[in-house]
């Protein structure tokens, strides 16, 4: 089916968005960690492309 994702491209939608969360969470409790956003950032580009290779 056009425009819809497979389990594992859900999984890392769904695990960037907790990546997020528990970024900012570690962020707002003991200061920023450049490391922990750069990985985040990581994470969110590859969630980006397994959509955009899924959808082509």
């Amino acid at each position: 089916m056009a425009g819809s994702t497979d389990g594992s491209t859900k999984t890392m939608g769904v695990l960037t968005l907790g990546g997020l969360v528990v970024v900012t969470a570690y962020t707002v409790a003991l200061g920023s960690n450049g490391w922990l956003w750069f990985g985040w950032v990581v994470l969110g580009l590859i969630t980006l492309a397994m959509i955009a290779l899924k959808n082509s």
